[in-house]
């Protein structure tokens, strides 16, 4: 595990665009944090990286986004389902069990127990110092991504 503290809105988007450069096709990335803390914001400049040229928006209401570039992107936000049986209706294991590009699952600690056992773990929190400052905690889980890890710790130094 590690962490990074972002001091603008800037920083925190160049990191995630950084990170769509590196990765391949068959990553998940769970995305923890509060509301405005900044998912969304990391998220599109993580698509800037993937080389996707559409507006990224939080999936809020649709519960999923599909975006095509040098990778697809699905960027799921499970906020509003409430039962884990609605993660199969969404077709939610189609696309994380064996991704053909790079998911994003936002809020995926409402069904911790349904998530795969390989996935990278990003939570971004407001820090007390300032308003623009985020902490950028980055976790794995699993052992596919051990490779990859300490170059996204590389990449994530300013």
């Amino acid at each position: 595990m590690f962490e990074i503290i972002t001091k603008s809105p800037e920083e925190t988007a160049a990191i995630g665009e950084k990170i769509g450069r590196l990765f391949s096709a068959g990553t998940v990335i769970c995305l923890y944090g509060d509301l405005g803390a900044g998912k969304t914001l990391f998220v599109q400049n993580l698509a800037k990286g993937l080389e996707i040229d559409e507006d990224v928006t939080s999936p809020t209401f649709n519960i999923m986004n599909v975006y095509e570039g040098r990778l697809p992107l699905y960027h799921f936000d499970l906020y509003r389902l409430e039962q884990e049986y609605e993660l199969e209706d969404i077709g939610f294991y189609d696309y994380v069990d064996d991704p053909e590009g790079i998911v994003v699952i936002e809020w995926a600690d409402k069904f911790a127990d349904c998530l795969p056992d390989d996935f990278i773990l990003l939570t971004i929190e407001r820090t007390e110092a300032e308003e623009n400052e985020r902490r950028l905690i980055f976790d794995i889980r699993g052992d596919v991504y051990k490779d990859i890890f300490q170059e996204v710790e590389g990449l994530c130094q300013f």
